[in-house]
């Protein structure tokens, strides 16, 4: 890929491959892979929690993972996606998910609230995630990957802020 070439005057970009440099590229799409391996492993533990949950809270939040790997599922897709328009290759393996990802893999021996707790705590990796993608695209002038990953924020601080209410004890 060709240098980005600013005019000084106009500010105005010379578009190459999007318009973005080399090292522009790398680091918006290093930045998304790390979204990505992050994203992974919450879906597939959201998965795990959604099919071995039991106990009282069974109906209050079974469907509710459910519709959160669901909703997630087309997030990682996006995500992905985005890689590709960069002309670059996303994570796709597990192996490259487990190594990269903050968030861990877990057991099926949690106990319903205990899910709960630990899928808060992912939401606050992937919010972490999700603005340092969202910095480097400020300042690389990339607002297709910001426009898409503000709207993940959105989604996933209200997930937050539902799955904290539903673990906050009265």
């Amino acid at each position: 890929m060709e240098n980005l070439t600013i005019d000084k005057k106009t500010k105005k970009r010379t578009f190459v491959k999007l318009g973005y440099s080399k090292l522009e590229t790398v680091e918006l799409v290093n930045s998304m892979n790390q979204l990505l391996a992050d994203y992974s492993v919450h879906y597939q533990k959201l998965r795990n929690f959604h099919w071995n949950v039991v106990g009282a809270e069974f109906f209050d939040i079974h469907e509710k993972f459910e519709d959160q790997y669901n909703a997630v599922k087309v997030a990682i897709d996006d995500v992905a996606e985005r890689i590709r328009i960069f002309g670059l290759t996303p994570f796709s393996t597990m192996k490259e998910y487990i190594e990269n990802a903050e968030i861990k893999e877990v057991g099926t021996d949690f106990k319903a609230m205990d899910m709960v707790k630990e899928i808060i705590k992912d939401y606050e990796i992937l919010l972490g995630q999700m603005f340092n993608v969202v910095e480097l695209a400020i300042e690389h002038g990339d607002s297709g990957t910001e426009d898409m990953i503000k709207g993940f924020i959105k989604q996933v601080e209200k997930n937050h802020w539902m799955m904290s209410s539903f673990a906050t004890e009265a």
